[in-house]
């Protein structure tokens, strides 16, 4: 309704972006771009969509500030969130959560509340905030370190995927910048409100790959380890 939605004409981007689905395991049926440049500054790109009716959209932000490269591991990256169910997974975290979490609300209510024998009414809010806003809080917490996992488990794909460990950790140099971020936010922030890896945690992925691949290239590497995992791998 808000945002004009156009096929991404063909090219190098559109056709890297079907091989990058194509490779992951997922099946997109199209490719567009959104003009998001007229509401954020901010570089990024999604996946959505049902069956065949899937399609990567891309910010017009991404292609305009990002080179082709670093476009790719942010659709690698976004590929993985499909690849891995993420979002029917984060769906069902919910739906075992909700009614555990308005059970225990209601039960905080009550025992917080007046507690005059009163059917509930306004005397009863206080206490009804202050129950939701404890329960959330501890099951944010919960699902935000799941996110961060989540995340990261995207972002170790997303090498494999593409094998570019140079231009990852240049990439997520440019989003910190992009996206005005804490590249290292206080230990406490992250544990309560991070839902990502923070950018210098990302930074020790894809220098880890890096590495790993230097070595899974070395003549002198043992036999037995290999290369990088195939991002289809477990």
């Amino acid at each position: 309704m808000f945002n004009r939605f156009e096929r991404l004409p063909d090219g190098p981007v559109r056709s890297q972006v079907l091989d990058l689905a194509r490779r992951s395991g997922v099946q997109v049926g199209e490719v567009y771009v959104v003009d998001a440049s007229k509401r954020t500054t901010a570089a990024n790109a999604y996946v959505t969509g049902i069956g065949s009716s899937k399609r990567v959209v891309l910010y017009d932000t991404l292609l305009r500030d990002f080179p082709g490269d670093e476009t790719r591991l942010v659709v690698a990256h976004e590929l993985a969130h499909v690849h891995y169910r993420d979002v029917p997974n984060a769906l069902l975290f919910l739906a075992l959560v909700a009614p555990v979490g308005m059970f225990a609300v209601s039960r905080l209510t009550r025992a917080w509340g007046p507690g005059d024998g009163l059917p509930a009414g306004p005397s009863s809010v206080p206490a009804l905030v202050a129950s939701v806003t404890l329960v959330m809080f501890l099951i944010g917490t919960v699902s935000h370190q799941l996110s961060r996992r989540v995340e990261a488990r995207a972002d170790s794909f997303a090498l494999r995927l593409t094998g570019d460990a140079p231009t990852f950790l240049s990439q997520q140099r440019r989003l910190a910048l992009q996206n005005v971020s804490d590249p290292d936010p206080p230990a406490l922030a992250r544990v309560l409100f991070g839902t990502h890896p923070t950018t210098r945690q990302r930074l020790g992925i894809g220098l880890a790959y890096e590495r790993e691949a230097a070595v899974a290239r070395s003549p002198r590497a043992p036999r037995a380890r290999g290369g990088p995992r195939s991002p289809a791998g477990p």
